[in-house]
């Protein structure tokens, strides 16, 4: 039998310790969930069931837990909905199975129970190595925490990434280069700095409103950026995508790589997204955004997601938007539907912001700080 593209399935798990004031993601908090923890699980089982309806048979390249806090989850769910996706789809050579985590749910048996469910791929949320800028963040441990955690993890799992938060108000460049060089002693192979951005409907967004504290100014956060490239480059990291840096191509996360290619996806859980190519079209689906609405969902339609499907113009976009992003850029015929011509390119190249050649356009490391202008300029003012 031959199977058709690869495939990514992304597994949403809402729950959360504590609601973090800058996250804007669908999450609730975790209040001893019990039987909706259950309910949960076996909608998303369920709910995989019907995508693998859809689909068809496909070769399986990776299966993120993501969320909210899937460290919270029980170790016996986790190795079920591992085993049932597996049963579903064909798992693909070196196929990748990560699972977020925070520090304060590292326990050495835990950690070994995820290994042994099949994940060999840790995400921890370090987010930074400073006490006062973790209390500040609203973070639930403190370094010391984090450390241990990594240490924890890089025993337990093949693979090791680690997320990083810069940008904080008052944060001066030689104190994240010491966080950078933290981070590094940690030993993980992928770090992901990410700078703080205030999501409306945030508490961070009310307390910048009312004048609690200010965003760091647009130069700093870029001399910051600046930073983090120039650490990280010189520790043999390679920055393939804007917020994501590997040390080698091995370390490259393959299942954002998904996204950021335009592959296809599967979504399940509360509020998950996915993008799927069925009969020659591209369609996105999201799922409903409450536990309970999910769940119901799932028993009465037998999918926990709606789908719409995507114009050639939306697909573009998005290609654009996050093919950008890495440092393969996009090849210029999925742009096909897109005002792109060879003004707007030529533009854009003499200003050093992108380079179109053998077919592909990409952004510059000049490019990567103005990418928001850059892409609304290639398509056309969306």
């Amino acid at each position: 039998m031959t199977l058709a593209g690869g495939l990514g399935v992304y597994v949403h798990w809402p729950y959360c310790e504590r609601i973090c004031p800058y996250c804007d993601f669908n999450v609730v908090r975790d209040r001893g969930a019990g039987e909706t923890g259950r309910s949960l699980g076996g909608a998303i089982i369920a709910d995989l069931a019907a995508h693998a309806a859809l689909t068809g048979p496909r070769l399986m390249t990776s299966l993120f837990f993501g969320g909210g806090t899937p460290s919270l989850m029980r170790p016996d769910q986790v190795a079920q909905i591992v085993d049932v996706a597996r049963g579903l789809w064909t798992a693909a050579p070196g196929f990748e199975i990560t699972l977020e985590a925070n520090p304060t749910s590292a326990e050495a048996d835990r950690f070994s129970a995820f290994a042994q469910a099949g994940v060999n791929r840790l995400s921890l949320g370090v987010q930074s190595l400073d006490d006062d800028a973790l209390r500040f963040l609203g973070r639930n441990h403190d370094a010391a925490t984090a450390r241990r955690a990594a240490s924890l993890a890089a025993d337990a799992f093949p693979r090791l990434s680690i997320d990083l938060i810069y940008a904080l108000p008052g944060q001066s460049g030689a104190a994240w280069r010491r966080q950078l060089s933290g981070a590094l002693a940690l030993g993980a192979e992928h770090i992901s700095p990410y700078q703080l951005t205030i999501e409306p409907g945030t508490a961070f967004h009310r307390a910048v409103g009312r004048g609690a504290w200010r965003e760091p100014a647009g130069q700093l956060a870029a001399d910051l950026y600046e930073i983090t490239q120039d650490v990280l480059e010189t520790a043999g990291f390679d920055a393939y995508e804007i917020s994501n840096h590997a040390r080698g191509e091995g370390a490259r996360s393959r299942h954002n790589l998904t996204y950021w290619r335009g592959e296809d996806y599967v979504g399940v859980g509360p509020g998950a997204h996915g993008r799927l190519t069925l009969e020659g079209s591209r369609w996105a689906s999201v799922g409903a955004r409450s536990v309970a609405g999910y769940v119901e969902a799932v028993r009465k339609d037998g999918i926990g997601s709606a789908r719409e499907p995507l114009s050639p113009r939306d697909v573009a976009v998005e290609r654009l938007l996050m093919g950008l992003r890495t440092s393969e850029g996009v090849a210029l015929a999925d742009l096909a539907a897109l005002p792109l011509d060879g003004e707007r390119l030529g533009r854009l190249d003499a200003a050093k912001l992108v380079r179109s050649n053998d077919g592909r356009v990409k952004a510059t490391a000049r490019g990567r700080l103005v990418l928001d202008g850059i892409v609304a300029d290639l398509a056309g003012g969306a």
